[in-house]
């Protein structure tokens, strides 16, 4: 993406430093989509450039001025990076981009605190998997008196003095995974779905 250039060095060093602080903003998108916002910053600057004819005022006061009533690219670009990483994460399935555009939505309203919640419910049977291995006796789904009881972690002398039985046994762990991966695209399909509803 090309650079924008003024023949004044302070209007550059100006330029260049914004520039540099979008760029930090943005780091963690896709290079499309931090082209995009660059050049959609470019364009804006470029533009207002032209409107300006105050003929005392240098190149870097214009910049100045033009930058200050764009905002801080910190507090302006947190609702397009947010979108841009949402889109992200419902497209490429990744955990790791679905936390990242959760935190940076979930200030835009009370759906996204929501999905965080069903996330973090997800990770619960990652969790409850986990534990299995390293506890066997203790983690499982359990009943009593043949209704659901637990799903997780109980103390054995508990569970024999009051009768509660763990039902899966060995398919506790594939049962687990089956429903963290049914749970998982399920939220991100619902979660995009909630995204290009609010378009």
């Amino acid at each position: 993406m090309k650079m924008l250039t003024f023949n004044d060095k302070t209007a550059n060093k100006i330029y260049q430093l914004y520039i540099k602080r979008v760029k930090k903003v943005s780091k963690g998108l896709p290079e499309e989509d931090k082209d995009d916002i660059l050049m959609e910053i470019n364009s804006h600057i470029y533009e207002a450039m032209q409107r300006v004819h105050v003929k005392e005022a240098t190149e870097a006061d214009k910049l100045l001025d033009i930058l200050d009533r764009f905002g801080e690219p910190e507090d302006v670009l947190r609702p397009l990076i947010a979108e841009k990483k949402l889109r992200q994460a419902t497209t490429t399935f990744n955990p790791v981009h679905i936390v990242k555009a959760l935190a940076l939505n979930v200030t835009n309203g009370v759906a996204y605190i929501i999905f965080s919640l069903l996330y973090l419910f997800l990770f619960t049977f990652v969790f409850v998997i986990g534990a299995k291995i390293l506890y066997p006796k203790e983690v499982g789904l359990f009943f009593q008196d043949g209704s659901f009881y637990l799903l997780g972690i109980i103390d054995p002398k508990y569970r024999q003095k009051y009768g509660v039985e763990e039902v899966l046994g060995n398919w506790f762990i594939p049962a687990m995974l089956l429903v963290s991966v049914v749970f998982y695209v399920l939220t991100t399909l619902i979660l995009r779905l909630v995204k290009r509803r609010r378009k």
